[in-house]
């Protein structure tokens, strides 16, 4: 694999068993990102896009192929190696923010870092510049509960960067939010991905993150029907 791709699968399928039927999720897919790509894998309900995402991410298994994150093959992984490899490499973001309630906006930023074992000084000099970066500055010790869909979203994509993880996985990161917030939100990743390089790749099918990403692969019954570079 090439140095500044970060991302690289081989010939990956995904196929259920469902009674006495197989169901083919995926067919054999090729894809290969580079460091730094703005990327939205898109298509309609049922083409395979959020489980390439999840089979990328580690968080599911598939049928056959290989997958390359960051230099390594994560195939072959043990369950406790790729908990780790995610810790360290991977930061994520859901439709749902998964914010943990009982933990303050501050806490919950940092408790990656907790988990790396990064120290107490340096996980609050990081909290507060990435809260400044995402426009939240001076809401650390508010709890979830007490922001607005879009502020929770802006503390998961904080959460997500703060560690300055290879790859930012999103899955329909704007599907719980108004268009002006959600368009808002694009605006600022794709920012924060420009000023920090980091690899960002997104589920939709929302045409807002299509239209905003600068690479749109397009899946359908589980094939790659497209993939577009835009300028």
């Amino acid at each position: 694999m090439e140095k500044d791709n970060v991302i690289e699968t081989k010939g990956v399928t995904k196929t259920y068993q469902s009674g006495e039927v197989k169901v083919h999720a995926l067919h054999p897919v090729d894809l290969t990102i580079a460091r730094g790509e703005f990327t939205a894998i898109a298509g309609p309900s049922g083409s395979g896009k959020t489980t390439l995402l999840n089979i990328i991410s580690g968080l599911d298994n598939p049928s056959s192929g290989r997958i390359r994150l960051a230099g390594r093959e994560i195939s072959s992984m043990s369950q406790s190696e790729l908990s780790d490899f995610r810790r360290d490499h991977i930061g994520f973001i859901f439709q749902a923010y998964n914010l943990i309630p009982v933990l303050t906006v501050g806490e919950n930023i940092e408790y990656v870092m907790l988990l790396r074992g990064v120290p107490a000084g340096e996980r609050a000099d990081r909290v507060k510049r990435i809260l400044d970066e995402v426009g939240l500055s001076g809401k650390q010790g508010r709890f979830p509960s007490q922001l607005s869909g879009g502020q929770q979203q802006r503390v998961a994509i904080a959460r997500a960067m703060v560690s300055g993880p290879d790859i930012i996985l999103a899955d329909e990161p704007t599907a719980n939010l108004d268009s002006a917030t959600g368009s808002a939100l694009m605006d600022m990743m794709r920012e924060l991905n420009e000023k920090r390089g980091m690899t960002f790749l997104f589920s939709t099918h929302d045409r807002m993150i299509m239209d905003k990403s600068t690479r749109l692969v397009t899946l359908k019954d589980g094939r790659v029907e497209s993939d577009t570079v835009k300028k």
